[in-house]
Order: C-alpha cells, then structure tokens, then sequence
C-alpha cells in the first residue's frame, strides 16, 4: 500500500537526486579578450550555453575583459595564483605564456586539427598549448580600373609582382599624380600591426628577426645583408613619399584607400566587407610581393588555451574541443568577417566558400601564411622590431638602428637563459 508517507519520501529522494545532478557540474572559469563586441559575445555565449547543456560533468563561467588590459590582468592573475581555468591568448604570445607557465599543454586530439589553417594552431616545444576559431590574412587592395588605367598587371598567387614590379607599381601610381600616396601601409596603427604586417617583408627579402632554427639569437638575421636591403628599401618608400609616415592619423588610415586618396591599402580582411560595399566588383585583393624568398603575410590570431593552475584540464580541453566544431567556426566567420580556420568551415560561410567574395584570403592565409618567430622571446621583439621599422621610416640610419634592435634581443635571450623550458 502506498502511504502518504512514502510519497513524501519518495518526493524528497528525487529532490536530493536533481539537487545532486545538478551539483555534478563542475564549474570551469573562462577569460576572454573581447569586452564590448556584441556580435563575438553572442556567439560565444551560445556556444558556452551549448557546451554546458551538452554533457553533465562541467558548467563554464565566461568573464570578459576590455582587450587594452587583457593582457594585464593575466599576469596579474598568474602572480597571484588566480588564473581562470580557460583563457584565449593572442598566438604569438602563446610561447611566452608557456613558458612563464601561465598554459599547460592541451588535452585534445590532434588528428581532429588536421584540417585546420597552421595560423590556428599553437604548438610550442612539440606540445600543443592552444587552438583558434579563426585566423587573419593581409593582402594588397586594390581597384582593377586603377591598374589597367596605369598598365599595371595583375598579380596571382601563382604569379606575384616581384620586388621590383612592386616598386615599379608603385612609382607609376604616384607619378600619376591622382593620389596623395600610392599605398597605405596603416603607420597609424602602432599596436602588434607593425610587427604583424611588416616582418613578412622582411622575411621575403632573406632575413627575420631570429634565427628560426634555434631561436637563440638574431644575429645575421635582423642585421644581415638581407636584412639591411630590406631596411634600404623599407625608409625609400618614405624618402620617396610613397607612403603616410608614422604621424599617420587614425581617420587617414581608416579613410584613405575608401575615398580614393591612396591608390592601393596594405590591409586584413576584417575591414574586406566595407571595402566590397565601395568598390564591388572593381575591388581586387592581391597577395603579397615576392622580394626574393617568396611572399609572405602574417599568420597567428587569438587563440583559446587551459592555464597551468587549472585544477579541471579535462574540462577545459573538451569545453575547447566542444568549441572548435566547424558550425561555431562558420558562425564567427560570418559574424565578424575573419577567416574559419577550417576549409570544411569555410564552405559553411557566406564569405569564404567557394565563389565568396572573400574566398581568395583563405588560400593567401594557407599559401602565404607565416608565424612570427614561435619563441618566448617575441613578446619582447615584437616592441624592438615596432621601434626599429618606424626609426628607419623616419630617417635613422639603417645599419645602426638593426644593430642595435639585434644587439637588445640578443640580450635579452641571454638574460633568459635562451628562454629554455622550465
């Protein structure tokens, strides 16, 4: 017979049963970079809410942070021993982190990121530590009318401008005197752009800012002769007045190439869309030229990542695996117009599948793509490089000033030990 009693116990024992189920979600910490954007807010929120009502075992937490102190605040953290237990890293800072011991390798099988863009992938010492959504590419913009008008050709990711069709190119749009500078190099920009944008160049001349081989010292590589040429070249472009000088203004930089005051834009394609509003099908995005040892753009964006301290590696690693699935790739594509980091992805976008407006950066992304130098140390080249091209654009000597940016990083290696693993 059942009694009123039973019934209540009965009732009582789901009520613990429920309560105990929904206490066996451990919760994970995330950390995010993007404060104040809607649209990468929304997308991840869903995906959070997806993941936390996916499985049973972990329930992630997202606090966000303006990006100007993103950085900041984790170190701050990692000092204190108050690291969340997810936290997106900008990818060529990912080796610093590593090696402070802010990360901990992930916990994802690699085979599901054969198919993603090297740009999204972040490995440091043979480990993985962290893996993005998404990745950027850099191209020439340019107007079709602009260059058949000026009998320029046009390049292809077979077959790039040299080195001097380039500079050929440029000199004939300046001597056109129909714009103020023949291209937009973004001076204006003096955040990582200048290290992003520019050391590519500098790659595809010969040179770079480190030995890549053993990452121990920037000797003959960012003051070789290969290096030297591409400083010469670098300070004639604006001896030459072919482009805005590091007194650049935010709003010439933003403006510029739209109202039709540059004549090309050395740009990414997170701008591409409004770019394709004002010129449609006369808009070109044109690869990098080829200085000699192949073109090169910058390749590395944000990147999701499990701090050293996390106490839930498991959960972060599969709340990462959970995020990393082409549908979540495609939506921030087409949200916030940068590149999906898988090709299945891409197929999946407005932008990017084939025929798409911005298809062409996916390829410059896979073909051209180069990873600024992965060592701990960069974080500390990035701002010695920066002060160096924009020295050099104002008029310092160029041998010196490459000396002395190689004599600061080789100094700095040593002071670290040769930022060796802990």
């Amino acid at each position: 017979m059942i009694t009123k009693a039973t019934l209540v116990g009965a009732a009582a024992s789901l009520s613990i049963f429920f309560s105990n189920s929904a206490l066996a979600q451990t919760d994970l910490t995330m950390w995010y970079h993007g404060a104040g954007n809607i649209e990468e807010l929304k997308i991840l929120t869903g995906i959070i809410d997806d993941f936390n009502s996916s499985q049973s075992n972990w329930r992630v937490a997202l606090q966000e942070f303006p990006q100007s102190a993103y950085n900041e605040s984790v170190t701050a953290a990692a000092l204190s021993n108050k690291l969340p237990d997810i936290l997106d890293v900008d990818g060529p800072n990912m080796p610093n982190w590593a090696w402070s011991g802010y990360l901990q390798p992930l916990r994802i099988d690699e085979a599901k990121l054969s198919n993603f863009l090297p740009g999204a992938v972040g490995k440091w010492g043979e480990k993985l530590y962290s893996v993005g959504l998404w990745d950027a590419a850099v191209a020439v913009f340019a107007r079709k009318s602009i260059l058949d008008e000026n009998g320029i050709r046009i390049p292809t990711l077979d077959k790039p401008w040299t080195g001097e069709e380039f500079n050929a190119a440029l000199e004939k749009l300046a001597a056109s005197g129909k714009f103020e500078y023949a291209i937009d190099l973004g001076m204006a920009d003096k955040t990582e752009w200048y290290s992003y944008a520019f050391s590519p160049f500098l790659e595809s001349f010969g040179g770079s800012l480190i030995d890549k081989q053993t990452y121990q010292t920037s000797e003959n590589f960012l003051n070789g002769d290969d290096a030297v040429k591409f400083g010469n070249w670098w300070q004639s472009l604006f001896e030459k007045k072919l482009v805005p000088g590091t007194s650049q203004s935010p709003a010439d930089h933003e403006t510029g190439f739209l109202e039709g005051r540059h004549a090309l834009q050395w740009m990414g394609n997170w701008v591409a869309v409004k770019a394709l509003e004002k010129y449609g099908e006369d808009l070109l995005f044109l690869p990098a030229p080829d200085f000699g040892h192949g073109p090169k753009i910058g390749a590395g964006s944000w990147q999701f990542g499990v701090s050293a301290t996390s106490k839930n590696p498991e959960g972060a690693s599969a709340f990462i695996e959970f995020a990393i699935q082409d549908k979540y790739l495609a939506q921030f594509s087409d949200a916030i117009g940068l590149i999906p980091a898988t090709s299945s992805a891409a197929q999946m976008t407005k932008n990017y599948k084939q025929g798409g407006p911005l298809e062409v950066f996916f390829e410059l992304s896979q073909r051209q793509g180069t990873l600024r130098p992965v060592t701990p140390a960069y974080a500390f080249m990035s701002p010695v490089f920066s002060k160096a091209v924009s020295d050099i654009a104002n008029g310092a000597d160029v041998a010196d000033t490459l000396d002395n940016a190689t004599d600061e990083i080789n100094d700095n290696i040593e002071r670290n030990s040769g930022y060796q693993a802990k």
